[in-house]
């Protein structure tokens, strides 16, 4: 296991047992000192601290617990004589209590809403580029599958000789499996890719995700005149992510480059894609391209919604691709290449939840 994996496990237990704890010292401290303050209204940070680790139901049954502590509190504390202030500082903490617990629940459903929301511009950005690699796509369906005729054809004509050639037949049928296989596989990517599905987190081989994209798109980039490297490390570690999600970034920054490329008159057509593992932080992700370049002042603006130098672009995928790898925990960032064209990467943390 990871050692950030590790370090995020062991904070994600400790937590609930320091909220506990916390709650208990708060409650003591009520009960036994006659402190002229609602020491109370600190079970807020209670309340708060909850948020981290309860659903919503988890964070309501918080905020009713330390309310009934606090009125447990001044029960027990009524009969050594508390006077109006006692009560007032109950009221002031009930108070405080059930506002942090109200204001607490609104804030998930507004981070909920808000995931939901960049969900969905994700889905109608993958669909989106889908339309328009729609040629592309087809002819990488249509090419194991005229090779599948093929291998059909031939695996016919050896059992159909006399004698029947059986050892070429088998083979013939090998390779028709093999063709038909590989076009399921493009469509089952094509169908992840257009799909609207809740997020799955699993164990990624970057590497994997990136030659997947690649082959999607092979024709487009033969068609665009393109050289196309990729320099994939051995000793990239796993990453835990939405496969999904990721490979769109990956669509994306390619696509851009793809652009960038036949935006420029003149000069090598050059897209080069590699992973490497960045320290023991994480794992990087290049796409360097030798298009129209970009300006140095233009770094971070690339990333804005809407922002696009493109006559006919939107402006949403370099803004998706950054919202997806932050939420992924990472962060994607562009510089100017050299001698010319521009460079995309992004980082993911190595064990890290999204």
């Amino acid at each position: 296991m990871q050692p950030q994996n590790l370090r995020a496990m062991t904070t994600a237990s400790l937590l609930p047992a320091a909220t506990v704890v916390l709650a208990a010292g708060i409650f003591i401290a009520d009960t036994v000192t006659d402190l002229e303050i609602a020491v109370p209204a600190f079970y807020t940070v209670v309340v708060l601290l909850s948020v981290r680790f309860c659903n919503r139901r988890g964070v309501i049954l918080t905020g009713a617990g330390c309310c009934a502590l606090t009125l447990l509190s001044d029960v027990l504390t009524a009969a050594s004589g508390s006077s109006g202030i006692g009560f007032i500082n109950t009221t002031i903490s009930l108070l405080a209590i059930a506002t942090t617990t109200y204001l607490a629940l609104k804030i998930e459903s507004e981070k909920e809403a808000a995931y939901e929301a960049r969900s969905q511009l994700a889905h109608v950005g993958r669909v989106t580029t889908l339309g328009e690699l729609t040629a592309s796509i087809a002819h990488e369906v249509n090419q194991p599958l005229a090779a599948a005729v093929i291998n059909g054809n031939a695996c016919m004509r050896w059992l159909a000789a006399e004698p029947p050639n059986l050892e070429e037949a088998r083979q013939a049928a090998v390779r028709l499996v093999k063709d038909a296989n590989r076009a399921s596989e493009i469509i089952a990517q094509v169908r992840a890719l257009t799909k609207s599905s809740p997020p799955e987190k699993s164990w990624l081989q970057i590497n994997d995700i990136i030659l997947a994209t690649v082959s999607l798109i092979e024709s487009e980039i033969l068609k665009n005149n393109v050289s196309l490297r990729t320099k994939l490390s051995d000793e990239v570690p796993l990453v835990q992510g939405d496969r999904v999600q990721l490979q769109q970034v990956i669509l994306n920054l390619i696509l851009n480059g793809l652009e960038a490329i036949n935006r420029s008159p003149e000069g090598p057509r050059d897209l080069v894609i590699s992973s490497t593992k960045n320290d023991s932080k994480g794992v990087r992700v290049t796409v360097q391209d030798t298009g129209v370049g970009l300006a140095p002042e233009n770094a971070d603006r690339v990333f804005s919604a809407f922002y696009t130098t493109k006559p006919d672009g939107m402006g949403m995928g370099l803004a998706i691709s950054r919202s997806i790898v932050e939420a992924h925990g990472g962060r994607i960032w562009a510089t100017p290449n050299s001698p010319r064209g521009a460079v995309f990467q992004f980082i993911l943390p190595i064990g890290m939840e999204p």
